[in-house]
């Protein structure tokens, strides 16, 4: 299926980039929580409306 290359490139690649988002999300986490602040609140709203309108959905029997 995959030579032994392949499997080692494919892991190294894999942990590598793990390693490169996990830093880039400390680095911007600061800067998140200045220019985004108040967006779980959106996110709240968001997730009751999708909800709301399934349970009308369902309680309307469409």
């Amino acid at each position: 299926m995959f030579s032994q290359g392949q499997l080692i490139f494919g892991i190294l690649f894999a942990i590598v980039f793990a390693v490169i988002i996990f830093r880039s999300y400390r680095k911007d986490a600061a800067l998140d929580k200045k220019y985004y602040k108040g967006s779980l609140w959106i996110l709240l709203i968001f997730i009751s409306f999708i909800l709301g309108i399934a349970a009308i959905k369902f309680l309307l029997g469409y």
